[in-house]
């Protein structure tokens, strides 16, 4: 726990226990138990009526987009429930009933909010006014919109230079928000514009540009139908993704083979009880995964090139085993890798992956007849510090099987916000793209800044080195999402002014700058009309494609603006008459904003007419073969190094994850329903095996540690829980967890936190 000399707040909360109850884990996703816990949830926060009105219209072509997961919308979609379990918690608590105003922080001060957890701090209800938190007060207060405007735009101009602001942006925002923030901070002067893709997705966009030419997956949803195989590695789509199982489940049905690859055998990819179905109503819904690989924490590239060098064996009997011609047309290296595979014995990689060679070799035989095959991965491969070689392996098989530009083959990392993919796409980079620039002075007048700006992790540290004042952020929270709590909070109490866009309250709200402003926003499920007209936003999922959302629920309050409209009306306060941009229009005429930024963005022409009804993908050179940006105009094979960690006989492997209540930061509840855990957090997956050499029982409390740079960093109080985890390998929820993760380790190249991958030691406490 830290304080703040100034206002005593924790940047963790509480850590007590909660009074926990274990179960088996369940050996199915979905069913008839997601249902009643989806509506239990949204009738409790929203109320019946609102309840079904909302659901009806969530991921349907005339309603919203979730503001949950990225997964696509199929072309033929439920009518009564195109959403999931998780989904269904994301719109009650962005739709809550409950609302904050000045009256409850008179009543609390930030010093008293900052002990409740996160969740009991995200059950308080939307934030419906804005609100400033001053030097030396302990309690936020409401200021006017002007006031607020004014106040943001005084600070900026007291800046020495543009690279003092930070503008950090959550994947929650539209299409329209995102670009329109975009267009201002470069306005402003600088691409200091960390997101949360640096923080999760980052290490697949740098390896897929740099061996495909295109950070995006190259796999539209109607693939899964036709694929042959589907890989699934470092991912758990019942809990994050709930609608990819009804995908696999269409998989599953037209003959096809699904292989997970993961430190936990996941309930989601067990067995999938479609409520939707008779069969996963009454009967025992579809079996998923074929076969499971419980590999070591982030020994993913060891089993990866076990399986290659396997394949390659079989290869010079029957050359059948992998696609020739492809390899010769559209690729380079493969003679390179070719020859790095062989210098690994199998033994070596065996012992460490961990995984039995019989099942290895039931995967290798499959794989050697199939080539329709998509690789799927999510965090559990991104989150470490050759996270970018990771997703390269999977590359590598893929292009030795020729499985791109084919239905039913590709690449498939899955988002894990709606619309982090979308952000990127309209201009969110830290990254200097000159294509951009060019097209934004063209249309736009000024000219933008050629200098690259921080990411998150350099975000991070030029706010605690002082070379950063202020700290904006468009929806998300910072604080809990980002890596080494209590350096992030220094860094972010280091700020003249944070200032944050959001519809809940949370604990970046908390932990903040000198002066602290919340500016409350629209929802995405509630409509947003301006002179009697409704407005819509676009947004992309993680398959590439572009659409509508419209939201149709009443606003929790009538002093709410949409973010378009707080960023414009920023905007114009610094920049009063006297800029080339029409901040105002772009702000309120979002079809006048969508024109602007078709002339701007890549594959964004007559984007108001493509994005009704079924929407449209972006342009995606993979799908077409095309590698003409990349060197010798083919696809890279790539040499991957094996991972080294250096993990003595007295520490461990910690995996950050999350529990079943929960999406990202947000925690619905305090249940893991599918791994057996309830009313409890403050848990730490143990082999049983590791428990018995550590002399440890179930329930006992440990403090977890870790040491970097001769730094210790603690979490204190979790309670021991015997698992089906690799020995030598730990799992506890984040962001409890995030306290652990030094800021200063991340991924080569993409810099993302090494939050999968953190080497930990334990300290017994007491016995609960």
């Amino acid at each position: 726990m830290n304080t703040d000399k100034k206002r005593n707040v924790s940047i963790v909360g509480s850590t007590s226990f909660t009074g926990i109850r274990l179960e088996e884990p369940a050996d199915y996703a979905a069913g008839v138990p997601a249902v009643k816990v989806a509506l239990q949830h949204a009738f409790k926060e929203m109320g019946m009526t609102k309840s079904m009105t909302g659901l009806v219209k969530m991921n349907q072509k005339d309603g919203f987009d979730c503001p949950s997961c990225a997964w696509p919308d199929p072309k033929e979609r439920s009518k009564i429930a195109e959403y999931c379990e998780n989904g269904a918690k994301a719109l009650a608590d962005e739709a809550t009933n409950k609302t904050i105003d000045h009256h409850f922080f008179e009543k609390y001060s930030v010093e008293e909010i900052s002990q409740w957890s996160d969740y009991t701090i995200g059950q308080k209800g939307r934030l419906i006014e804005p609100l400033i938190l001053r030097p030396g007060s302990i309690h936020y207060e409401p200021i006017s919109w002007e006031q607020a405007f004014a106040t943001i735009a005084k600070q900026l101009h007291k800046l020495k230079s543009p690279d003092e602001a930070i503008f950090y942006t959550s994947g929650r925002s539209s299409n329209e928000a995102a670009f329109l923030y975009g267009l201002f901070s470069r306005a402003f002067g600088t691409n200091n514009m960390p997101d949360c893709s640096n923080m999760c997705h980052e290490s697949s966009g740098v390896a897929l540009n740099e061996t495909l030419g295109i950070g995006k997956g190259s796999v539209k949803l109607e693939d899964f139908y036709e694929a042959e195989v589907v890989m699934i590695l470092g991912q758990n789509p019942g809990t994050n993704h709930p609608r990819m199982l009804s995908a696999l489940e269409k998989c599953k049905q037209n003959g096809g083979t699904v292989i997970s690859i993961n430190p936990l055998k996941e309930a989601g990819l067990v067995r999938f009880k479609n409520p939707q179905s008779a069969k996963g109503v009454l009967l025992s819904g579809t079996s998923i995964s074929d076969h499971h690989l419980q590999v070591k924490i982030n020994q993913d590239i060891p089993l990866l090139k076990l399986i290659i060098k396997k394949l390659l064996q079989l290869n010079q009997n029957d050359t059948s085993v992998f696609d020739h011609d492809f390899i010769q047309k559209y690729t380079q290296g493969y003679e390179a890798l070719v020859k790095d595979v062989d210098q690994y014995s199998n033994d070596q990689l065996l012992s460490l992956c961990g995984v039995k060679e019989e099942q290895i070799d039931k995967v290798v035989e499959i794989l050697a007849k199939k080539n329709k095959i998509i690789i799927c991965w999510a965090m559990g491969l991104t989150q470490h510090k050759n996270g970018v070689e990771n997703i390269k392996e999977c590359v590598n098989l893929l292009l030795l099987k020729g499985s791109l530009g084919k239905p039913g083959a590709g690449t498939c990392p899955v988002r894990g916000h709606s619309n982090v993919q979308g952000d990127r796409t309209v201009g969110i980079m830290h990254f200097v793209s000159k294509e951009l620039n060019k097209a934004i002075k063209n249309t736009f007048g000024f000219t933008p800044p050629d200098k690259e700006g921080y990411d998150t992790v350099h975000a991070m540290k030029a706010m605690h080195d002082g070379h950063a004042k202020v700290f904006m952020s468009l929806g998300g929270n910072f604080l809990s999402a980002a890596s080494d709590t209590k350096y992030t909070a220094k860094a972010i109490s280091q700020c003249e002014l944070t200032v944050h866009i959001s519809t809940k309250l949370n604990r970046s709200h908390l932990i903040t700058g000198k002066t602290a402003i919340i500016l409350p926003t629209l929802g995405r499920s509630e409509h947003d009309h301006k002179n009697n007209k409704a407005r819509y936003f676009t947004v992309e999922n993680s398959m590439g494609k572009v659409h509508r959302s419209k939201g149709i629920l009443p606003p929790v309050s009538d002093n709410l603006l949409s973010e378009p409209e707080i960023i414009g009306n920023i905007a114009t306060s610094y920049f009063g008459s006297e800029h080339p941009v029409d901040w105002t229009s772009l702000s309120t005429d979002y079809e006048f904003m969508r024109e602007k930024m078709a002339k701007v963005i890549n594959g964004f022409k007559d984007v108001n007419e493509k994005s009704k009804n079924h929407g449209f993908y972006l342009p995606n050179n993979v799908r077409e073969l095309d590698f003409s940006k990349l060197p010798d105009k083919k696809a890279q094979f790539s040499i991957c190094g094996l991972p080294n960690h250096n993990v003595n006989d007295k520490q461990f492997m910690l995996m950050t994850i999350r529990s079943h209540d929960q999406f990202n930061t947000t925690i619905y509840g305090l249940n893991d329903r599918y791994r057996g855990i309830y009313n409890e957090r403050r848990v730490v997956l143990m082999n049983k095996n590791d428990m018995k050499e550590l002399q440890l029982e179930e329930l006992d409390v440990v403090n977890l540690i870790s040491v970097y740079d001769d730094i210790e960093r603690k979490a204190s109080n979790f309670l021991i829980i015997s698992y089906n985890i690799p020995e030598g390998n730990l799992a506890s929820y984040f962001p409890e967890t995030n306290i652990l993760v030094p800021y200063n380790h991340f991924a080569d190249k993409s810099n993302t936190p090494i939050s999968k991958s953190v080497i930990v030691h334990l300290e017994k406490v007491a016995k609960i």
